[in-house]
């Protein structure tokens, strides 16, 4: 069996050379429509690492934006989907499969988290994907939820049928002040994760 219970075949076994350490993804919408929105706070937590790391983005075959990384005695990938958020998964899933990462526990997804306030971020491992439709793109394809996610608060829409809105418009100032500083914690998150383990971020990041 392969990835997660699916079969792969040997030639999808192409990736030699040093194994990943992690796969780290930042989900959002792709397009300048959607910049600076509640939704793609994964996205600007991923292009924040790559400005921190030193290293670009550049265009991949698998449906995605791509950066290597080998910091800190660490080797691991760095991404966003070039698909829109309710089809995560079909980025998350060949890249995962393409960088043979076959433990679910390396898979870190960075997302908007309606349960959470604006301000608050948090980690999580496994558990409920609370409706979050690109979580459920992601596990569709990974046969898996026992993913690693940092969750970004972004605070709950007045009405379930108000949530599209809530986060695909723009957002008031003094809340996207708030979500700057989330953003450049859930970075500080992911770095913690990969430098010192999931116990020892949940540790420091949960507290605050």
């Amino acid at each position: 069996m392969g990835l997660f219970g699916r079969t792969t075949r040997p030639e999808h076994l192409e990736r030699r050379g040093t194994p990943f350490d992690a796969l780290v993804i930042g989900l959002g919408n792709p397009g300048a429509k959607y910049s600076r929105t509640r939704h793609n706070v994964g996205f600007e937590t991923i292009e924040l690492l790559a400005t921190r790391i030193g290293v670009a983005l550049k265009a991949s075959r698998d449906r995605a934006l791509t950066a290597e990384v080998s910091a800190s005695g660490k080797h691991f990938l760095i991404a966003t989907p070039t698909t829109f958020m309710n089809e995560s998964g079909n980025a998350v899933g060949p890249l995962a499969r393409r960088f043979s990462i076959t433990d679910s526990l390396k898979i870190i997804i960075v997302h908007d988290e309606l349960d959470l306030e604006p301000g608050v971020v948090k980690i999580k491992s496994g558990g409920g994907l609370a409706g979050h439709n690109g979580l459920q793109s992601i596990k569709q394809h990974l046969k898996t939820q026992d993913f690693i996610r940092v969750r970004i608060g972004v605070g709950k829409p007045a009405s379930k049928e108000a949530g599209a809105d809530h986060v695909l418009s723009k957002i008031p100032a003094l809340e996207r002040e708030l979500l700057d500083i989330s953003v450049q914690i859930a970075a500080d998150a992911v770095q913690l994760i990969i430098a010192e383990g999931l116990d020892a971020a949940m540790r420091n990041i949960n507290a605050r």
